[in-house]
């Protein structure tokens, strides 16, 4: 549901992928309904293609997909401001349910969403792709193995231009803004490898004629400190880059999405490479939330309860970076 850059990105890991079939697609331009997606573009390149629909059906109106028999489970790809409200007619419906980041717009329409997946017993999922990609599963497989004693300091980064497309990414009533949609990333991926921080603080500037919506925000841990920054740096040219670094007792773990793979530097010399899934990442968390709905399982490798956290968390920063920086403590 939704053919802009996501949805197109779904729809082509999704074909790919055995056991699931991919039985209609739903988009209120009936150009791409067409599968005429020359208009699509992001971040990470892609887009500007021709795919091939026939055979599927193809809805332009909510009702029609919802009351299909024959659909099982929805993807939505919709802006985030759907995100909530056809979520939860889909979990009504009998629908299961994966949803793109972020979860939600705010605290409630998150938790609306978990209690309707509740009191509808249908699998919920927001794809929080990092935690499927190879470059973060490595990272994660590192900590959790507990030969580098305890993580003591951390950098997640992401940062891109302001993007040109999709208008409705530019209005935060309907986005989030720049940070909230880009940084949901990072800080779920703070919850995921150190669970909930005890306080925040943020700082950071935004100025949406410019294009600019940066922050750089603390995160506070017993063991340790989680630094999340990034945002969108002008329109324009600038390019799309991720990393992390991860300091821990016994080495420190880095990676940049601009050619350097993830890697070990340890405490006493010395650096290796860590060793990567041969997976693409959207493919993965595709295939895993199809296992969850064949099985009834709760998708525990990404839980919504963590993406509806992290939706309160980025709502807690960015409520101290309007308050210039100031310490917040995290009720999570």
């Amino acid at each position: 549901m939704g053919l802009g850059f996501m949805g197109t990105t779904h729809v082509m890991a999704l074909r790919g992928l055995s056991g699931v079939e991919l039985a209609a697609v739903y988009s209120s331009d009936e150009k791409k309904l067409a599968g005429d997606l020359t208009s699509v573009h992001g971040n990470l390149g892609g887009g500007g293609e021709w795919l091939d629909f026939s055979g599927l059906r193809k809805y332009n109106d909510l009702e029609g997909v919802l009351a299909d028999p024959k659909i099982d489970a929805v993807d939505l790809c919709l802006p985030t401001y759907l995100h909530e409200s056809v979520a939860v007619e889909a979990l009504r419906a009998g629908k299961h349910v994966l949803v793109e980041k972020p979860i939600a717009l705010d605290p409630y329409g998150a938790d609306r969403m978990l209690n309707a997946a509740r009191r509808y017993k249908r699998v919920l999922m927001t794809a929080q792709v990092l935690r499927f990609f190879p470059e973060y599963i490595a990272l994660s497989s590192a900590i959790a193995n507990g030969q580098l004693g305890r993580w003591r300091f951390a950098i997640f980064r992401r940062r891109c231009a302001a993007p040109g497309w999709g208008g409705w990414l530019q209005e935060p009533e309907k986005s989030g803004g720049g940070v909230f949609d880009l940084l949901i990333h990072d800080v779920d991926m703070c919850l995921h490898l150190f669970g909930k921080p005890k306080a925040v603080c943020a700082s950071g500037y935004s100025h949406a004629a410019l294009g600019i919506d940066c922050m750089a925000a603390q995160l506070f841990y017993a063991d340790g400190i989680a630094v999340v920054t990034g945002g969108w740096h002008n329109a324009g040219e600038y390019p799309f880059s991720m990393e992390y670094s991860v300091t821990l007792d016994g080495g420190t773990v880095e990676y940049s999405s601009l050619g350097r793979p993830p890697a070990l530097y340890g405490a006493k010399g010395g650096s290796q490479p860590l060793e990567l899934e041969a997976r693409d990442g959207y493919a993965a968390e595709i295939e895993y939330f199809a296992e969850c709905c064949r099985t009834g399982q709760a998708p525990d490798r990404c839980p919504p309860g963590d993406s509806a956290d992290a939706v309160k968390l980025m709502c807690l920063m960015l409520e101290s970076r309007k308050r210039n920086g100031a310490k917040m403590i995290c009720t999570l």
